[in-house]
């Protein structure tokens, strides 16, 4: 029954929170001490953690993982903010929480990447720091408008438009702006947005929002997690509605497992899903689970 399964019951406290929401409270956290250290340490730590072309120039290559944690000022973070709230519930129900950071971050590290070669070659033009999760959010951005072309979104929050024409205009603005550097634009990381507005849009061309699709050196991940890993730690015997479900690449048919079995096993962790993410996080696979569960029920 569907009053048995988890999200219709009271828990009596708080549901586990999304990848998403942590990282919300990360940033929010990692803003804090900014202006802590700012106001009262002044440490030199943000000099090694935000992307500098001194940095980059000595190989500080962590840079481009950490200058996503840092901004600018409040305003930079609530924009930000609003922005990832908005595109992260969406991408880590479809990609699951382990491809959703490797898309964030690679994203963002792809932008860091191409304005850091900017920086470097013309600091006059691109200025010489870089911080905030523009980069990783751009990202975002391009994997949620090619895997949702049709959906409406708010330009600037008002000017109502399809998903895929934010794509072209994003992507329009942050190339022109990259290729023309105009002194009242050098505050925005304008190639950062390039660079993980593309980085997002070869994830999806190339596949990878899929989960049946390998992503780069996960075989030899694998092999090495065979070598140190002698013993594999048995799965929890749970439903984690949370987390994106491993499936294989064929459906179960119903007919070959018993009825109640198939939904236990099958049914209810993908409708936990459907009720966390929404029904645009299902996979293809999933939908026809669902078929095969309606067909057999309507049988009975």
């Amino acid at each position: 029954m569907i009053s048995e399964r988890d999200y219709a019951r009271d828990s009596g406290g708080l549901r586990r929170l999304s990848v998403t929401a942590w990282l919300t409270m990360v940033l929010v956290a990692g803003f804090a001490l900014q202006a802590i250290n700012q106001v009262y340490l002044r440490t030199p730590v943000e000099g090694w953690l935000a992307l500098t072309n001194y940095g980059l120039s000595h190989g500080w290559l962590w840079q481009l993982f950490t200058f996503q944690f840092l901004h600018a000022g409040l305003f930079h973070l609530i924009f930000n903010l609003i922005t990832f709230w908005w595109l992260g519930h969406f991408c880590e129900g479809l990609l699951g929480t382990r491809r959703f950071l490797l898309a964030l971050f690679g994203c963002g590290a792809v932008g860091g990447l191409l304005q850091g070669a900017l920086m470097l070659a013309f600091p006059a033009y691109y200025g010489v720091t870089v911080v905030g999760a523009s980069a990783g959010v751009s990202g975002l951005l391009a994997i949620f408008a090619l895997c949702e072309r049709d959906s409406e979104v708010r330009f600037n929050f008002i000017l109502p438009i399809r998903s895929i024409w934010l794509l072209w205009i994003s992507l329009a603005i942050s190339l022109f702006f990259t290729l023309v550097p105009a002194p009242g634009e050098q505050g925005v990381a304008h190639a950062a947005h390039l660079g993980g507005l593309l980085a997002g849009m070869a994830w999806v061309k190339l596949g990878w929002h899929h989960e049946f699709q390998s992503l780069p050196g996960s075989g030899l991940v694998a092999r090495l997690q065979g070598l140190f890993i002698r013993k594999a730690r048995p799965k929890a015997d749970v439903s984690p509605r949370w987390r994106k479900l491993e499936w294989d690449v064929s459906a179960p048919r119903p007919e070959i497992v018993g009825p109640d079995e198939f939904i236990a096993k099958e049914v209810d962790p993908i409708l936990d899903k459907m009720n966390a993410h929404g029904p645009q996080s299902l996979t293809e696979r999933e939908r026809k689970i669902l078929a095969q569960a309606g067909r057999r029920i309507s049988k009975r």
